[in-house]
């Protein structure tokens, strides 16, 4: 954690609900649940979804790191919930699971997914929703569906499918095995590699920078992205966001810092 962030971030007790710190351009939400390995109880998706409404409402934020300390970055849903809901033949909670990842995954401004240690079972596309994932030797990684008899979620097998391609989803789904991180940097799991002591400074390198590049352009091709991948990119759409950038002041403003050799100041607009 970055001295920074040390003192953003509130004080907590043990098990408490998730929190989101934010310091300039940039917002931290962070798990607190390491007795139980940050596992996401039902209580923390409506938490979580609360507080990226306010990063996405907020003009002024332009990335978020997701972070935990602890034993693991997380260990995914709770399964015990899921027990009580199978044996009782209960309806899926209002805020599932599924809802909340594709809610990361689609969030306007570019995620950071901090993994200092293990990624479990729904974390793990959890983390594949963030745009980068920056991880040390001491991260593992393993998909545990198939050892407790458990079909994945739609949305998450698109994703381990677009990012990983077919191969490697197939033998993480269903091999069940656990990857350490030199292999996951490999498959393109982890999109960065440091040791520990170098985390924090990586991460804070990468949300300087685009915290610093033009917003619009950012986001928007976050967006064109994401839909590419899913195979779900929509032509209209992509034309307002290129006609939104090149119509606005960032443009004529990165024009002119390049013309005067200078760096440029962004507004986003």
């Amino acid at each position: 954690m970055s001295a920074a962030e040390t003192q953003a971030a509130p004080t907590r007790d043990e098990g408490s609900l998730p929190s989101l710190a934010i310091e300039g351009s940039r917002a931290t939400l962070r798990l607190h649940r390491p007795e139980v390995m940050n596992r996401i109880q039902p209580e923390d998706i409506a938490e979580i979804l609360r507080l990226l409404a306010a990063v996405e409402a907020d003009p002024a934020v332009r990335v978020l790191v997701i972070a935990s300390t602890g034993r693991a970055f997380s260990a995914g849903a709770h399964l015990g919930a899921m027990a009580q809901q199978a044996a009782g033949g209960a309806a899926e909670p209002s805020h599932g699971f599924e809802e909340f990842v594709d809610r990361v995954e689609m969030l306007r401004i570019p995620t950071i997914a901090r993994l200092h240690a293990g990624v479990y079972g729904g974390s793990t596309d959890l983390a594949l929703a963030c745009d980068f994932r920056v991880g040390t030797p001491a991260v593992r990684m393993f998909m545990p569906a198939a050892r407790i008899g458990l079909h994945y979620y739609e949305t998450g097998l698109r994703r381990y499918v677009s990012r990983l391609g077919f191969n490697h989803a197939k033998r993480l789904f269903m091999l069940a095995e656990e990857q350490g991180a030199e292999e996951l940097l490999r498959i393109g799991y982890l999109t960065d590699l440091v040791e520990p002591e170098a985390l924090d400074a990586r991460i804070d390198a990468i949300a300087a920078r685009l915290g610093e590049l033009a917003p619009l352009a950012v986001q928007g091709v976050k967006r064109s992205i994401n839909e590419i991948g899913h195979q779900a990119l929509d032509l209209a759409a992509l034309g307002a966001r290129m006609a939104e950038a090149k119509a606005s002041e960032d443009l004529r403003e990165g024009l002119r810092a390049f013309k005067e050799k200078r760096k440029p100041v962004f507004q986003g607009r």
